[in-house]
């Protein structure tokens, strides 16, 4: 076995990844309550008390929400850089010094045989950050909450094996529906979300032929549709000639464990 994962929640109602290797078992953001939580490591046969630890990505709370909950009921460590520990120290609770660890943007942090490399992206919040994985030569990024993908985030995320990656909006959608005008410019603006377009032009720059699978995350639950969301990505796509497997993510349900091979 190389990396295993499941995305456990992806969506703007909560968010959390779980990933694996032989030696490992890693838990990215608790964006649901700590009930919610735990049926959801029931149903992929994770028993949370083994997790090596929590990292986290921003402080918003779809990422965050059952965070301390989970980690004072299972002892886990958490990790986060500085900035993020000071904007979410108010909504996790208290937690004891042992279970607080820095790791910094743009650092490269190993878990027994699992190397997470931290990124930045431009997202409205205190610093935001995204993390790929690898061992034994494969690689698993994951990259959403982001208003748009730089070259720089490019060149780190190029070559996965597997992504999970930020397919938040519908434009025509988003610009039709209900929300205020304010909001739909923070989402369509450089710190908000990545459309499904913008998703589909920015896979064409990273993926290769070592790319088998894409999950499709953080759809938003009024701006977008899963079928819409696959069928335009995939248009995308194809019209540079790629072919790639394109899978949904939901809010309530983990997706299958998948074994990168």
């Amino acid at each position: 076995m190389t990396l295993r994962f499941s995305v456990l929640a992806s969506g703007s109602t909560g968010n959390a990844f779980y990933i694996e290797s032989e030696k490992e078992k890693l838990l990215v953001d608790a964006g649901l309550s700590g009930k919610q939580m735990d049926k959801l490591f029931q149903e992929v046969n994770v028993a949370p008390e083994e997790l090596s630890g929590i990292l986290v990505t921003h402080e918003h709370s779809d990422h965050i929400k059952g965070l301390g909950i989970v980690a004072r009921k299972y002892n886990l460590p958490i990790y986060a850089n500085e900035k993020t520990w000071k904007a979410m120290e108010g909504s996790i609770g208290k937690l004891s010094l042992d279970q607080k660890f820095i790791f910094n943007m743009e650092e490269v942090k190993t878990f027994g045989d699992i190397d997470v490399e931290s990124f930045g992206v431009s997202h409205d919040a205190a610093e935001p950050m995204f993390y790929t994985f690898r061992n034994n030569g494969k690689k698993v990024a994951l990259v959403t909450d982001l208003g748009y993908v730089s070259e720089r985030i490019k060149k780190t995320i190029e070559s996965a094996d597997a992504y999970i990656f930020e397919a938040n909006h519908d434009v025509g959608m988003l610009r039709m529906g209900h929300y205020p005008w304010s909001v739909k410019r923070r989402i369509l603006g450089d710190s908000g979300h990545v459309s499904n377009e913008d998703c589909g032009l920015a896979l064409t720059d990273v993926i290769d032929n070592n790319t088998k699978r894409i999950y499709l995350a953080h759809l938003s639950k009024d701006n977008n549709m899963k079928d819409l969301a696959r069928m335009s990505v995939n248009q995308v796509l194809q019209e540079r000639g790629i072919t790639v497997d394109l899978h949904d993510t939901d809010p309530g349900v983990p997706t299958v464990m998948y074994e990168v091979g």
